[in-house]
C-alpha cells in the first residue's frame, strides 16, 4: 500500500486536481518527479489518498465559508471519479505551528485507529504550497508539485483553487450565467459546481467577502481578548436578565450578539417562556463556537435553542413581521464603532422590518450624556499610582506587557494615553486643553469626550480593541429621536441611568467634573452610562 497525502482547506475541488490524481494514480509512480525534479521513490504504485481538510472546525469565513462536513461530502463526491481509496480526516485549525506536520500525522493514525501509518518510505505529499512544502520535507516526505511549476520563484502553472475562488467572488457582478460560464465549466470540478449551486455557496462567499465588519477569519477585531469579554458577560448575565424578565414578550425571540448564550439560559429557565423558541446571534466565529459547545452540554433548558453565525447589518435574517422580541446588549455601539451612523440607521431599520406589529425591540447598552456638547473640566486623580511615560508604544502582541504598563498609569496619565490612541485610526480623536484654575490641574473638553474616558479607562485587558470603540456617540434623546423617526414607539420602560456600582467604584476619587460658572467652578453629578430603551413596532 502506497498513499497520496493531500491537505489543503479544500473549498474548491478543480478539474486539473482530477486530471492529476487520475494520472498519479493509474500510471507508474516512478515516472513523476518532485518538486526538484527527482524520482518519487515509493516502491510501490498508490492506491490510497488521504485527504486532509485542515481548518475543518472553521466555517462562514471569508477563509473558510463551507464547513468541513460539507467539503468532506464534496471530496467524497469528487473521488469516485479517481482510480484509488480516498479516506478523509478533519485537521482542526491550531495556527501556525513548525510541528503541523507531526500533528497531522499523529491525528490521521488516531481518526483511523491506527489503520493508516504514513511515513516517507510509503507516502508522498501533494501540495502547491511552499511553505507547506518545506515542513514536510523536514519529515523526509518527497512533495508532489501539482500546480506549482517553480518552487524557488513561486511560479505555478496553472491557477490555484483558492484563486479561483477570490476571483470569481471579485468578478461575480460580470456573470451573466455563472452556471454557463466557460471558465467555470473548464476550471471548477462537477463536484464542487454541484456542491455550490445546492447551498448557495457562492452566495455565502460572495456575502462574507464584501461583509465591512468581519476579518478573514470571522472575527471583528484580532486584538480583543475574548476570555475577558467572556468571562463578563457569564458574571452580567443575571443582572440582564432582571432588566428584561418583565418586558420580554413570549414567542419568538432573538437576541443579537448574544456572546455565549449566558443570557439565553437565564431566559430559557424562566418557566413563562417555555414555549418560545429562542434564536441567538453571533457574529464572532470564537464566540459562535463556544455556543455550540454550550448547547452541546446541555446548558440550556430548552430543545429550541437554535444558533446562527452573521453580521446583522448586513441584511435581514428573518422574514418581515415573524419576530416576536428582539434583545441587544452591548451590540449598537459597536455597529457604531466599526460600520458608522449609515449602518446603524440601516440596521434599526431592519429590526423594525422583522418585528411583527406591536411587539418589542429591547436595547440595552451604553450611552452618552444628554449634555455632551458642554465643555466642562475634569479633574483626575495624578497621585494614584505613576505618572513615568504614559506614552510608551508597545506592538499588538504585547498584549500582557501593555495591560501592566497602563495598571501602572495614575488616572491622569491613562487620560493622556487614551487622547493619544483613542479612535485614532478612525480619524475620530478627542480634543482637550489643559488649564489650571485654584491651584486644580483640570482637562477642559466636551462631556462626550470625558465619558468615553470614563467608559474605557478600565478596560486594560483589551485596550486595543477598545480604542475603536465609541459608547458616547448618542444620548437618550438622541436615541429617542432616532428610533421614532423610524416609526418605532418608545415606551415608559425607556430610561438612561448612572450604573451605581461603576460610579462607586470606577468614578469616584478618580475624576471629578465642574462647569465654569463665572469666576467659580460649579461641581457636576457623574454622567449617565447605560440606557435600557424599549420600543415596539
Amino acid at each position: 500500500m502506497a498513499y497520496l497525502l493531500f491537505p489543503g482547506r479544500h473549498h474548491l475541488l478543480t478539474n486539473f486536481q482530477q486530471q492529476e490524481l487520475s494520472l498519479i494514480t493509474e500510471w507508474d509512480i516512478s515516472t513523476f518527479k518532485d518538486v526538484y525534479w527527482n524520482p518519487i521513490k515509493l516502491k510501490e504504485p498508490i492506491d490510497t489518498i488521504i485527504w486532509v481538510i485542515t481548518s475543518a472546525n472553521h466555517s462562514n469565513t471569508r477563509r473558510n465559508p463551507l464547513p468541513g462536513y460539507r467539503r468532506e461530502a464534496m471530496i467524497e463526491d469528487f473521488a469516485r471519479h479517481v482510480e484509488a481509496d480516498s479516506f478523509v480526516y478533519h485537521i482542526d485549525d491550531i495556527g501556525f505551528s513548525p510541528k503541523f506536520p507531526h500533528y497531522v500525522l499523529n491525528k490521521i493514525e488516531v481518526d483511523s485507529s491506527w489503520k493508516h501509518t504514513l511515513t516517507p518510505e510509503n507516502t508522498v505529499l501533494g501540495c502547491s504550497t511552499p511553505e507547506v512544502i518545506d515542513m514536510y520535507e523536514k519529515l523526509w516526505f518527497q512533495a508532489l508539485p501539482f500546480e506549482l511549476e517553480d518552487k524557488q520563484n513561486r511560479k505555478f502553472k496553472t491557477e490555484l483553487p483558492w484563486n479561483m475562488v477570490e476571483n470569481m467572488i471579485d468578478n461575480w457582478k460580470e456573470w451573466e450565467d455563472w452556471r454557463k460560464d466557460p471558465k467555470y465549466l473548464q476550471k471548477v470540478s462537477r463536484a464542487s459546481r454541484k456542491m455550490y449551486d445546492k447551498y448557495g455557496f457562492w452566495d455565502l462567499a460572495i456575502e462574507l467577502h464584501n461583509d465591512p465588519l468581519l476579518g478573514d477569519d470571522g472575527d471583528i477585531t484580532e486584538t480583543r481578548d475574548y476570555n475577558t469579554y467572556v468571562r463578563a458577560f457569564d458574571d452580567w448575565a443575571k443582572r440582564k436578565y432582571d432588566i428584561i424578565k418583565n418586558i420580554t414578550k413570549s414567542g419568538r425571540i432573538v437576541d443579537i450578539w448574544c456572546c455565549t448564550g449566558s443570557l439565553i439560559r437565564e431566559l430559557t429557565l424562566d418557566e413563562k417562556f417555555r414555549e418560545s423558541d429562542f434564536y441567538w446571534i453571533e457574529v464572532a466565529r470564537k464566540l459562535y463556537n463556544e455556543c455550540l459547545h454550550r448547547k452541546a452540554q446541555w446548558h440550556f433548558a430548552n430543545e429550541n435553542v437554535f444558533f446562527y453565525q452573521r453580521n446583522v447589518a448586513t441584511g435581514n435574517i428573518f422574514p418581515s413581521n415573524t419576530v416576536d422580541t428582539f434583545t441587544t446588549f452591548s451590540l449598537v455601539h459597536e455597529v457604531m464603532s466599526y460600520q458608522w451612523e449609515k449602518t446603524l440607521d440601516k440596521f434599526i431599520g431592519m429590526i423594525y422590518d422583522q418585528l411583527k406589529f406591536w411587539w418589542r425591540w429591547i436595547n440595552v447598552d451604553v450611552v452618552g450624556p444628554r449634555n455632551k456638547d458642554e465643555v466642562v473640566y475634569m479633574e483626575l486623580n495624578s497621585i494614584d499610582w505613576s505618572n513615568e511615560d504614559p506614552l510608551r508604544q508597545f506592538d499588538n502582541s504585547s498584549w500582557n506587557e501593555l495591560r501592566q504598563y497602563l495598571n501602572s498609569l495614575s488616572t491622569y496619565s491613562r487620560f493622556i494615553r487614551f487622547a493619544a490612541d483613542f479612535r485614532h485610526e478612525e480619524g475620530d480623536m478627542i480634543s482637550y486643553e489643559l488649564e489650571e484654575i485654584w491651584d486644580k490641574n483640570l482637562i477642559k473638553l466636551k462631556m462626550q469626550a470625558a465619558c468615553e474616558f470614563l467608559s474605557k479607562k478600565d478596560y486594560t485587558d483589551n485596550w486595543y480593541s477598545e480604542m475603536h470603540e465609541t459608547f458616547c456617540f448618542w444620548s437618550f434623546d438622541d436615541w429617542k429621536t432616532s428610533l421614532e423617526k423610524q416609526w418605532f414607539k418608545v415606551l415608559w420602560d425607556s430610561h438612561d441611568f448612572a450604573n451605581p456600582w461603576i460610579v462607586e467604584n470606577r468614578f469616584v476619587g478618580k475624576a471629578d467634573f465642574f462647569r465654569k460658572n463665572w469666576n467659580d467652578l460649579e461641581k457636576m453629578e457623574y454622567p449617565v452610562t447605560n440606557m435600557v430603551m424599549v420600543v415596539e413596532k
